[in-house]
Parts: structure tokens; sequence; C-alpha cells
């Protein structure tokens, strides 16, 4: 499976604990469906954690042709918890749309506020693993996180992508010793591990590769 064909519905939300890179997936899978010709737009909701959003990526994504939907005041000095102005477009508006939701149970209230229009419009949930993550450093860990996440916001997820990297610091074996922890919570879970990740300086065979454009604190 490529990182395109997740988005199947009018509505694909990446979820996953901070650090996981959920926020990093969201933006490739935008940019990948604008690639493809389709229209799509991508809602910035990760409004309790503010050090890594898509909201840090607009300019890029507008260049490409993927519509943004981001907090009136995300990146300023006041930047508070809000959804996007146009935040209803995630569900009418044209073509494809990718939510990038915080991934806690706080941070998931915000699909259980419009889970009625989720379930009108289709949606697909992806939980976003990442082995090498303190909270989720054990398969148990991340399962707790993920049903917070459902219980939070009455949705279900619908798949798991292993996004388990040491940022500039992986390597191929970085990749490869984590695919069994993501295996290990795909059984705990019940729910199908769709996909592994690798960053574009490595070449994995069966692997996704995804580009790391999030922001960099240091």
């Amino acid at each position: 499976m490529t990182l395109r064909e997740l988005a199947t519905e009018k509505v694909t939300v990446i979820s996953g604990p901070y650090g996981s890179g959920k926020t990093n997936i969201a933006v490739n899978l935008a940019m990948d469906i604008a690639k493809s010709g389709k229209v799509c737009r991508i809602a910035d909701l990760d409004i309790v954690n503010p050090y890594f959003r898509s909201a840090d990526n607009a300019k890029m994504l507008e260049k490409m042709g993927v519509q943004t939907m981001i907090p009136l005041f995300a990146n300023t000095n006041v930047d508070i918890p809000a959804l996007p102005p146009n935040y209803q477009m995630l569900f009418t508006g044209e073509g494809y749309s990718v939510a990038d939701v915080g991934g806690d149970g706080d941070g998931a209230a915000v699909l259980g506020l419009s889970h009625d229009d989720y379930i009108e419009a289709g949606y697909k949930m992806y939980f976003v693993y990442n082995r090498y993550r303190y909270i989720t450093s054990e398969p148990e860990g991340a399962l707790e996180v993920l049903n917070e996440i459902k219980r939070a916001s009455g949705l279900e997820f619908h798949g798991i992508i292993n996004n388990s990297n040491l940022g500039a610091e992986t390597t191929r074996e970085t990749v490869l010793n984590a695919i069994p922890y993501a295996e290990r919570l795909s059984e705990l879970a019940g729910i199908p591990l769709l996909l592994t990740t690798a960053p574009d300086w490595l070449d994995i065979e069966n692997t996704v590769t995804i580009t790391d454009i999030t922001k960099k604190l240091f």
C-alpha cells in the first residue's frame, strides 16, 4: 500500500501521540493526493500541541496546490486553541480532506465535537506509531493511547501506520527492528498494520518513503 491509497474516503484522519510523526505523515499524504491531480485540503486540528503542526508548512503546501485550513492565530504570539474558520470545508469541500489531529484524549476531543459530520462525510482514521518514543516504546503503552483517542472521539481506527524513526539518526536497522513491535500493536488492537515508513535517504524493501518536512526546534 502507498500513502496515497490511505485516502479512500472524503476525510482521512491522521492521529498519534506526541513525537510519533503524525504531522509529517499528514503533510506527506496531502502532498501525494495533490500530486495525483486531486483537489485536497489539510486541516490543522492539532489545537492542543502547537510545536509540530501542519500550519508550519502552509506556504509550501499552498504552492503545491494543497488548500490549508489553519487556526486564525496559528504560529503567532497569541496562538490559542481554536478551530480553523473554514472548518466545515473539511466535510463539504470538493475533493479530499486530511485532518491532522492531536494525539491524546484532549487533542482528540475535537473529533468528538463533529462526530456526526465525520460519519456523514465518510472517513478513515489511522494511528501513527513510533516505537522510539517513551510513551509508546512498548505496544501496550501505544494501545492505551490508541484507546484513549477512540474514547474521546467516538470514532474507530481503520489501520496503523508504523512510522518508527529516530529522526536524522534513523538507519535501516532502526526501521526493521521496530516492525515486530508494530505487528504486536496491530494484534493487540485488532487493527491492521497497513504500512511501514522509511525516510527518503533509505531504500528499504516493502516500506513507504516519506520526506521529513516538520520544523526543527534546534
